[in-house]
């Protein structure tokens, strides 16, 4: 797959929308790097959010983002390739499904809950499993 022209991010024009922008952009790798801990967020949507944030916010976050050794990898393939390494891919789903296992048998009581959580987990895998993905 070749690499796909790199778009230019486009800073938005207005201070108030920049700020929430970048808040969101945020509040995302704050969650992302909850993500690398709590295996049922997933840390990679939320880096591809702030990425999107930052580039209509603030290019010095941007740039941060990209050139971080362990936030920016995923990033930047996305970026460049509009994909996702599928090693990463699976990794995040067949944690993603076994820590939502263990939690609907071990720690979730009520059965509305258990069907809600599991739902959520076959939604997200859904998600994850139709990203575009590469080696």
């Amino acid at each position: 797959m070749s690499p796909v022209p790199p778009m230019r991010p486009r800073r938005h024009h207005r201070r108030e929308v920049r700020l929430l922008f970048l808040a969101c952009g945020l509040a995302a790798v704050v969650l992302g790097i909850a993500g690398i801990f709590l295996p049922l967020l997933p840390t990679t949507p939320f880096m591809l959010l702030a990425a999107a944030c930052f580039a209509r916010s603030s290019e010095r976050f941007h740039a941060w983002l990209l050139a971080h050794p362990l936030l920016g990898t995923t990033v930047r393939e996305w970026e460049e390739f509009h994909s996702v390494r599928r090693r990463t891919k699976w990794i995040a789903i067949v944690t993603m499904a076994v820590t939502l296992a263990v939690s609907v048998v071990f720690f979730v009581p009520y059965r509305p809950a258990q069907f809600a959580l599991a739902l959520f987990g076959l939604l997200l895998a859904i998600y994850l499993h139709r990203l575009p993905s590469r080696e």
